[in-house]
């Protein structure tokens, strides 16, 4: 059973990174000269119930990405066809291009090296807000260590 989930799994991420995936069958009428058969696509009449489900996993991906997705994002992607289209879309969306990842990456090392507590502003809030900025930095794949951030937080509080 967990192999066939696998499968299934392997298939949704095959449709997301690929496209849908096309429901081929072997071409009897032409002879095999390289121990591999040329292949064509499938009449929808001959498919079997795996088929029909591998071909209905592009709808399964779209429906699932549909869900999770907030108002905004969705009117962003809503034309898009495939779910490979729609991942594309997110992509470019989230992360940008390599200036967009640039300018993204500028902005959050200025943040963190600016960062200094608020007035009013508690411990927990101040960290809450540092962590924010270093984890975006992560994300961007902008590592410090934690003796860097340590004093970066340290240098940020009031002198009281």
């Amino acid at each position: 059973m967990q192999a066939h989930i696998a499968a299934k799994d392997d298939d949704m991420w095959y449709i997301i990174t690929d496209g849908p995936i096309k429901i081929m069958k072997a071409n009897t009428a032409i002879a095999i000269t390289d121990g591999a058969p040329h292949r064509i696509e499938k009449p929808r009449e001959e498919w079997t119930i795996e088929d029909k489900r591998k071909s209905n996993l592009d709808n399964v991906a779209t429906d699932i990405l549909y869900r999770t997705l907030d108002k905004i994002t969705f009117r962003k992607i809503k034309m898009c066809k495939t779910i490979k289209e729609i991942w594309e879309k997110l992509i470019q969306l989230c992360e940008g291009n390599e200036q967009m990842k640039k300018n993204k990456i500028s902005v959050a090392i200025h943040k963190f090296n600016n960062i200094k507590m608020k007035t009013g502003e508690s411990m927990d809030e101040f960290d809450e807000r540092a962590n924010s900025i270093i984890n975006g930095l992560n994300a961007l794949k902008k590592v410090y260590s934690n003796k860097e951030i340590a004093l970066k937080v340290v240098r940020g509080l009031p002198k009281e």
